[in-house]
């Protein structure tokens, strides 16, 4: 069957197929990292991006495709994670704002069009300094293709299938656009995950529908950290079911449509019983979906935001602060650092995950401040912290451009700093003094390879232990502590003055006194303070002033 409109029940269908599809094969786009370090993380991000955005669509009652549009918009901008995640959330942006000038309540050919180039363009807007060679680069093109052939294009399989075609001709090219792509011999990460998110679509205007292939996760997380957890499903939602037709039934009837409507999903079958436990915010839509497949023996739905907030009851209001401090970071030594020089807050990842625009917005919240400032630490955490920003009218938010853990601690060192001699500084005064603390460090890390490549003239081994100074590698070894002497050595100059090393889970004490010595035989004026980091993944942080 061929479609010339679509409304908004296949709107929903294709949304939703993309993102399984995605979801299915979000470990291949991770993969694609440029460096072989062991944190690539975007088709995890672009997965949970749109994932969020799906849940919302979901829970949607309405037919209307731009109330569905908006619905869509608004969950996968509260979800986005890293640049590629914020980006693929602007790009839904984009396609609603096409869709607010339709006439009916279904998309033409040429409506359509329309709605990919507003989908680039907005996705542009979103980024300070776009760069070809990236996602931005496989929207664009594949919009501007259709777009230019639009007369030729008489329906929407027609459609997709040239937008599909162009978009893996642009991935396909982006190494030409991006040295660091070509030198990695990879191509874009997030334009690969946009892909996979077409080529779901096309799928379901084929009316081949996918299943997720990872949708059962373990209740044990949700329920052992519900006092500190920022509860994203508020309804625990169980139930047991007596099969209409057991001979027929499947355990991917409940999985793939409930996967789409929270998380820490369980379906277990026997014979003619099937247990579900799911954590939703719409138990009703759970309910509606399970029943077409048997009749309920017994059914428990519990509220935990309010038992989270009875637990909470007894804590005092905080009073609102003048300035406050947010921070994203990873390790129980860093974090505690960060809190003993005055952060407010910690969202913990970066390295290995981004936090949500989501979790930028209640961070600020419980902060309770009149002004607030990120410090991101990671540079594909920025862009979701600058569009939670925007979402806070009531607060001045302001978001360091702090790239590394090193340049995070350096700058609130400065801060801590200011704080104790003028007390009354204001906003601007800290955000200055900060940014200037950044401007003078260094930053280094230690870390292990995960593949075979090369980088920057540097052959690289899988499990080489590699340092990365201010974002370049600049040696690959076989061994750790040859790495650390050597990205040690390459950091310090004649105006270094402090070294501060966080060391990792993986490094004994016997281990960072060795490089600490090795540090002052250097340059026997330089000052060196050794923190436990707690990190993994990270041998070794280093912060040079």
């Amino acid at each position: 069957m061929a479609f010339t409109k679509v409304d908004g029940m296949l709107f929903k269908k294709m949304v939703m197929n993309g993102a399984i599809n995605l979801k299915n094969h979000h470990q291949e786009i991770d993969e694609l990292n440029v460096f072989p370090v062991p944190d690539g993380d975007t088709g995890i991000n672009m997965q949970m991006t749109v994932m969020s955005g799906v849940r919302e669509m979901n829970n949607c009652e309405s037919s209307s495709i731009v109330e569905i549009g908006k619905v869509l918009s608004r969950g996968a901008l509260m979800g986005a994670r890293g640049n590629s995640g914020v980006i693929l959330s602007q790009f839904f942006r984009g396609i609603y704002i096409g869709l607010t000038n339709l006439k009916d309540n279904e998309i033409n050919v040429e409506e359509f069009i329309d709605c990919l180039v507003s989908g680039y363009q907005v996705a542009y807007k979103a980024v300070m300094e776009p760069v070809e060679g990236t996602i931005l680069t496989v929207v664009r093109e594949a919009a501007e293709y259709v777009n230019a052939n639009r007369n030729s294009i008489e329906t929407i399989e027609q459609l997709l299938d040239m937008y599909l075609a162009q978009a893996k001709i642009s991935l396909k090219n982006t190494p030409n656009l991006l040295k660091v792509l070509k030198d990695a011999g990879v191509v874009d990460s997030g334009g690969a995950g946009f892909v996979k998110i077409v080529e779901g679509m096309v799928l379901a205007v084929a009316g081949v529908m996918l299943e997720s292939n990872d949708v059962q996760k373990t209740e044990a997380k949700a329920q052992t950290t519900i006092l500190d957890a920022d509860i994203e499903f508020g309804y625990c939602t169980e139930f047991i079911l007596d099969l209409n037709k057991p001979e027929e039934f499947m355990e991917s009837d409940l999985k793939t449509p409930l996967s789409l409507l929270g998380d820490s999903l369980v379906v277990v079958r026997d014979e003619n019983i099937c247990k579900v436990h799911v954590h939703t915010n719409n138990p009703g839509r759970v309910l509606n979906i399970a029943q077409k497949s048997g009749e309920f023996m017994n059914l428990k739905i519990e509220n935990m935001r309010l038992q989270h907030s009875q637990l909470l009851a007894k804590e005092p209001a905080k009073e609102r602060k003048l300035i406050g401090l947010v921070s994203v970071c990873f390790g129980d030594g860093i974090s505690q650092t960060l809190k003993d020089l005055g952060v407010d807050y910690i969202i913990e990842g970066g390295q290995t995950m981004n936090p949500s625009t989501e979790a930028f917005v209640k961070a600020i919240k419980e902060v309770n401040a009149d002004n607030v400032v990120i410090i991101p630490n990671n540079s594909n955490v920025i862009m979701s912290a600058q569009q939670a920003a925007k979402l806070c009218d009531n607060v001045n938010v302001q978001v360091l451009r702090a790239k590394t853990i090193a340049q995070g601690y350096a700058a609130m060192v400065a801060y801590s700093s200011l704080v104790v001699f003028n007390q009354n500084a204001n906003i601007d005064e800290v955000v200055e003094e900060m940014k200037t603390a950044i401007s003078h460090v260094k930053s280094g890390e230690i870390t292990y390879s995960i593949r075979d490549t090369e980088l920057n003239g540097i052959k690289i081994e899988t499990d080489d232990y590699m340092g990365i100074l201010d974002g370049d590698i600049v040696v690959s070894t076989k061994d750790r502590m040859d790495a650390a002497h050597e990205l040690i050595t390459k950091s310090l100059d004649d105006e270094s003055v402090i070294v501060t090393i966080f060391y990792g889970n993986d490094v004994t004490e016997d281990e960072v006194s060795e490089l600490e010595e090795y540090c002052t035989n250097l340059n026997d004026d330089i000052d060196v303070e050794i923190v436990a980091g707690k990190q993994d993944i990270y041998s070794y942080i280093i912060a040079i002033e």
